[in-house]
């Protein structure tokens, strides 16, 4: 099928350099939690990217130095030519699709705590080094800087040796060549600090170095950060960050340029629409003549043939976007756009990988599982037998499951009871910023629509004896969980006094409930986004609210997603009254009593509707009911009968999603033959005494 005209310019080569991209599809370095410690699960996944149309693909931060450790989080290293080998295969890997293969040479300097290598940090200038760790950097001598590039020089040939094609200059992110180039990293007093161009003296250095490192047979790109978020005395695109680009304008072979840190870089779909780096980054084109590149969780073909045609990008850049969908420059050439899965910004890739795990994604189930388990995000194994499958629930895994099914070639109906698919996502979706996690369930539905084999009834309460009456063959319930009305959670094991009856509500109720009564207490035992999220849409509706949590911040665990420094003033601003660490211990009908947790002071808050945020319940009622009826029963010829998603363990979406996936692709396929791959250090000498 030939390209769309209307998305052509998205498939016209591009020189980089010495070197030329297919297309204009650049996946830009992005972390994995995978690097050195799982180099077969990185090139599984780097090279599937490649397989879907990215004409680059680039490796996540590689460090040039063990003084630029960042463990427990596993980076890319070329420290010496032992990288070499293992590189190579991933740089192989990538060209086996016909991409280009790009590396991200790092040094972490203040950011890099060395725990793994107990290296010193080092630092522009001495002091504390950043990010939670009582540790001070040592200042850089000259001896340190011509160490440091002459790290970059050793990396930057290793990486020509093992074959990739663009090499970073890494002065994003906050990290090293950034900090001499920010004055609130550099208050040195030589060449290198004090007037702009003796803070970017380092950065062109390296530049240069490399250039001369890799010659005519590898690009040098250069990934800086031309604006710093919530921060004094920081770079601005309207100031310095400006002239930091005009200063270098032609002397990198492509500008990768985005904003800082990493919380506003992979800002959420919460507070960052689509596109949103571009008032920031427009500008860099109008001053170079080299190729740019820029980031923006670009979903929509549209909008990525807009930002060129205006004159913003020369190639689209993502990482997330990426992540959610390998394929998508592929499903673009080949005119199905509308079956992309699109990234709905919920930065649950960023929570795992800053939890020390591989990457995880709540669209794409098969993230991370490319080696180990063999996964492929766009082919799925045939159909083993003619069994048909009874799925109850079309929420998250419910829709997972029958689109996976569907796809290889199981008859499946699935039974939805409400008029409205997609559970809890459903809800989610409705509140404030949250728009873009419809997407889960409208691309599933949206494929689902296309399978002629794939059944969805709404409307459809199922009893369990409506489901012994369809005689299928595998039922799988998918019935989701409901949220608890008694206070129950972590921080309490048992129900509080009073949490139950009139003026009780669940967070699904309340989006249903038009007479609540104020004033309203949430309490906040989840940590997530809902009790926030609850929060923001009261106070929207007229209502006095105050959010209470056990923990010491509301809405704590949102600063996995990249999210909580800037829900927390948002919080604020709108007026909502925050209470943290404390404790509810009961309910009346017109109060809700509190208890701070490191005394026995107590308060009273005025109170007439109360919603918990705590925990979970399956709605697994039917599941129990199936199995009772079956009892004593020909096991030959009953049904297979399981739960999935939240009726089996309430947790994330991607943990639903993984779960409907997961049965769907093994269901009919024997245990023993799809064995969990694991990587292992094979010792190549005696061990030590």
């Amino acid at each position: 099928m030939p390209i769309n005209p209307r998305y052509s310019k998205l498939f016209e080569p591009l020189e980089i350099g010495p070197v030329t991209t297919p297309n204009r599809f650049y996946q830009v370095p992005h972390c994995t939690g995978m690097g050195y410690s799982l180099p077969e699960t990185l090139t599984a996944m780097r090279s599937i990217k490649a397989e879907g149309g990215w004409g680059v693909v680039c490796t996540e931060y590689a460090s040039i130095h063990p003084s630029s450790d960042d463990t427990p989080f596993p980076s890319c290293t070329w420290w010496d030519n032992g990288d070499v080998s293992t590189m190579s295969v991933v740089a192989d890997a990538i060209h086996e699709h016909g991409a280009l293969a790009g590396t991200q040479l790092w040094h972490g300097g203040l950011y890099a705590a060395n725990k793994g290598t107990r290296e010193l940090p080092f630092a522009p200038t001495g002091g504390p080094i950043a990010y939670l760790n009582p540790l001070h950097a040592i200042e850089m001598s000259k001896s340190d800087i011509k160490d440091l590039r002459r790290w970059q020089i050793d990396a930057a040939k290793r990486a020509k040796t093992a074959g990739f094609d663009i090499i970073y200059v890494y002065a994003g992110h906050a990290y090293l060549p950034f900090q001499f180039i920010t004055p609130r990293f550099n208050q040195r007093r030589d060449e290198y600090g004090g007037s702009l161009e003796n803070r970017v003296r380092l950065f062109r250095e390296m530049i240069e170095d490399t250039k001369d490192a890799v010659g005519d047979r590898c690009a040098v790109a250069v990934r800086f950060a031309v604006h710093e978020f919530q921060v004094d005395g920081g770079l601005s695109s309207d100031a310095e960050g400006r002239e930091v680009v005009e200063m270098l304008a032609d002397l990198p072979d492509l500008w990768d340029v985005n904003i800082s840190d990493y919380r506003s870089d992979s800002g959420s779909s919460r507070f960052f629409a689509e596109g949103s780096q571009e008032q920031y980054t427009e500008f860099v084109k109008s001053v170079t003549n080299k190729p740019v590149v820029g980031v923006g969780r670009y979903t929509s073909p549209d909008t990525m043939v807009s930002a060129i045609e205006r004159g913003v990008l020369d190639l689209i850049g993502a990482a997330r976007p990426s992540i959610a969908d390998p394929f998508l420059p592929n499903k673009i050439a080949n005119g199905q756009e509308d079956d992309i899965r699109e990234c709905i910004g919920c930065n649950i890739c960023r929570a795992t990988f800053k939890a020390s795990t591989p990457i995880r994604c709540t669209q794409n189930p098969t993230m991370g599982e490319e080696f180990r388990r063999g996964w492929h995000p766009e082919q799925v194994p045939q159909k083993s037998s003619d069994h048909t499958v009874l799925i109850v629930g079309a929420g998250p895994a419910g829709l997972e499951c029958a689109t996976t099914l569907g796809a290889r070639g199981y008859t499946v109906t699935l039974a939805e009871a409400t008029n409205e698919p997609g559970g809890h996502i459903g809800t989610a979706a409705k509140l404030p910023g949250l728009a873009a996690w419809a997407r889960v369930r409208d691309y599933r539905i949206s494929k689902i629509l296309q399978m002629p084999d794939v059944t969805l009834y709404k409307n459809s309460p199922m009893t369990a004896d409506n489901v012994l009456e369809f005689d299928s063959d595998t039922i799988l319930i998918a019935t989701g969980s409901r949220w608890r009305n008694d206070g129950v959670g972590r921080f309490n094991r048992s129900p509080i006094h009073g949490c139950y009856g009139p003026g009780v509500l669940r967070p699904e109720e309340v989006l249903s409930n038009s007479e609540i009564q104020g004033p309203v207490v949430i309490f906040d035992d989840e940590h997530y986004y809902m009790a926030g999220a609850l929060a923001e849409l009261l106070i929207g509706q007229g209502h006095s609210v105050t959010l209470c949590t056990t923990a010491p911040e509301p809405c704590v665990w949102t600063q996995w997603t990249d999210e909580h420094h800037l829900l927390i003033p948002h919080l604020y601003n709108l007026g909502i009254n925050i209470i943290v660490s404390h404790n509810l211990l009961s309910f009346n009908g017109s109060s809700a009593e509190l208890k701070f947790l490191y005394s026995s002071e107590t308060i009273s808050v005025d109170c007439n509707t109360l919603i918990p945020v705590t925990a979970r319940k399956p709605n697994d009622s039917i599941y129990f009911e199936l199995l009772k009826k079956l009892e004593g029963s020909d096991e030959s010829a009953a049904p297979t009968i399981t739960r999935i998603g939240d009726c089996l363990a309430p947790g994330l979406t991607a943990d639903a999603v993984y779960s409907g996936h997961k049965f769907a692709r093994e269901l009919g396929i024997d245990s023993t033959m799809r064995p969990l791959k694991r990587e292992r250090i094979i010792m190549s000498s005696p061990p030590l005494d």
